[in-house]
């Protein structure tokens, strides 16, 4: 723990963009603390947001005043992430107040640097796609008013959008530069963000962009495709289709799969990787693959109950996939993509292809799955490559 405070003390600086210290050791009132810098009277300050299940409360702290709070709320939580210019790092921290710390390259470019400056005490949110600035598709999409106002129903769906578009910004530096970038978006659904990424990286950035939207709703498709008709969008398309099925395109840049259910996730994940895509963006739904497989009996103290099973089951589904994805050459994050109160499918899998394959986190893999009697779709539709090429 004491080792945990200082590099947070250590990162008190402009370099910090903010910290999140989530998943308590008990049911309480506060959820989790949110920490930023901000600008009181031109002094570098750190804002600590405490949020409980309907409130949030702040309060303004030096950087003593706050390492003093962190040795009294740390011990109570499981889990943080303090993210920097340079770098994330990822801590967990057992019952004995022992923290393993995982240190992992940010992804640095101008847009961090503009948040990093940005520090303000009531700054307004600079989203990406701008408040009261019409969008074509989000007024189709009854997320804005011809005006550029804001649905209030839509707004979570608007801040949605806008973070979604804030990752995509992130990973722009790990794509090619010298082409057109080919995207795919499987189970793209209204494909409210399949929009949002086209007009971001097009309209927005000027960047020579191909994207496919993937979904089994002919209807759904049939209405996304005459919408980018409509906006004269001529390098967005829609086809109906499974993704394990789809065979249309022969290398692609960026894969994305929102929500697909279950084991459709693996499947999408099992093309990105056979594809090599450079950037993976995916927000699992419905792992229920691992839940039926859950047999260990040693850990009755946990499938004897339903829900923490199907906890578990999940984030062992996700944790496997991650570890996979880094097994054949993606540097892997797992990282948070909205707000829990809005929905319990928040996690987003975050993966950049670095070409560095590891033995030893298949072998994590194997003794993991070997442990509780898992075969995970993605675990065995690679096992099948890996054959292939030997």
């Amino acid at each position: 723990m004491h080792q945990l405070i200082k590099r947070i003390e250590n990162s008190l600086n402009k370099d910090l963009l903010g910290i999140t210290i989530s998943n308590p050791r008990k049911a309480g009132e506060i959820r989790r603390y949110v920490i930023r810098p901000v600008l009181i009277r031109e002094k570098l300050m750190y804002q600590l947001a405490a949020y409980t299940a309907t409130q949030v409360f702040h309060e303004n702290l030096t950087g003593g005043q706050l390492c003093g709070r962190l040795s009294e709320i740390l011990p109570d939580y499981k889990q943080v992430l303090m993210q920097t210019a340079s770098a994330d790092i990822q801590a967990l921290i057992n019952k004995k107040g022992k923290a393993a710390i995982k240190i992992t390259p940010g992804l640095k470019n101008e847009a961090s640097v503009i948040k990093v400056r940005d520090l303000s005490h009531n700054r307004k949110k600079n989203y990406i796609l701008k408040e009261g600035t019409p969008v074509p598709f989000l007024k189709d999409l009854g997320v804005m008013t011809g005006e550029g106002k804001i649905v209030r129903a839509k707004y979570d769906k608007f801040r949605q959008i806008n973070r979604f578009l804030e990752y995509i910004e992130d990973i722009i530096p790990c794509l090619p530069a010298d082409r057109e970038i080919t995207i795919l978006d499987f189970g793209c659904g209204k494909s409210y963000l399949t929009f949002a990424v086209y007009y971001y990286l097009h309209e927005i950035r000027s960047m020579p962009v191909k994207i496919i939207g993937l979904d089994l709703k002919k209807d759904v498709i049939r209405t996304c495709s005459r919408l980018a008709a409509k906006y004269g969008y001529e390098k967005l398309d829609f086809y109906e289709g499974a993704i394990e099925e789809f065979e249309g395109v022969s290398q692609v840049d960026m894969v994305i799969t929102l929500h697909a259910c279950d084991t459709a996730t693996d499947f999408a994940l099992y093309k990105a990787v056979s594809w090599g895509a450079s950037v993976i963006l995916s927000v699992p739904c419905c792992q229920h693959e691992l839940n039926a497989q859950l047999k260990n009996g040693q850990y009755s103290i946990i499938t004897d109950y339903g829900i923490l099973k199907e906890r578990f089951a999940a984030l062992a589904t996700d944790g496997i996939r991650a570890s996979l994805l880094e097994a054949v050459g993606y540097d892997t994050q797992i990282l948070e993509f909205i707000d829990m109160e809005h929905t319990k499918k928040n996690l987003l899998i975050r993966a950049v292809k670095k070409n560095k394959r590891s033995e030893l986190k298949w072998k994590e893999v194997e003794d993991f799955c070997e442990q509780f009697h898992f075969e995970p779709t993605l675990k065995k539709l690679l096992e099948m490559e890996r054959k292939g090429s030997t």
